[in-house]
């Protein structure tokens, strides 16, 4: 029997890059860095990280955060990266001749790379300046009734 999920879907895009002649562990080193970062601060990781996977992650996260603003109308800065795995591809199979008439199998391994992004709410500064505003408004009349606690 199929689970139900009852939580509302967020609103999102994903990208999907296939066939990447890369091997797929060592793509998910660098797609576990950006798990769950909002998508212009896993941009900037993926920029200045020395795995050579990393380019083509950055290539399929740009490529989710297109989709969700032009295709789903989404603020690129209200993007979270909610999913993000690697699948192993097909792998290449070639031959490497050895000595004596032997041959080694060369395995050219690939990859699918795929990452979700969704948009979360971004919490607004107004709203905990008005928290603060009235706590410090409580603060007084607090202070004003423990005084006259003592008095008495």
């Amino acid at each position: 029997m199929p689970v139900k999920n009852d939580a509302p879907a967020l609103p999102g895009s994903r990208a999907v890059a296939k066939h990447v002649r890369m091997s797929a562990s060592k793509a998910r080193r660098v797609v576990n860095l950006v798990r769950g970062l909002p998508a212009k601060e896993a941009l900037t990781v993926l920029q200045f990280a020395p795995q050579s996977a990393s380019e083509q992650v950055y290539k399929v996260l740009a490529s989710a955060i297109a989709n969700a603003e032009n295709n789903e109308r989404l603020d690129p800065d209200a993007l979270l990266v909610s999913e993000a795995y690697v699948n192993e591809g097909p792998t290449l199979k070639r031959f490497r001749p050895r000595a004596q008439g032997r041959a080694y199998r060369i395995r050219k391994r690939t990859c699918h790379i795929t990452i979700a992004v969704e948009a979360v709410q971004v919490a607004r500064p107004a709203k905990k300046a008005s928290a603060k505003k009235a706590n410090k408004a409580a603060e007084p009349a607090a202070a004003e009734s423990q005084s006259t606690e003592g008095a008495e």
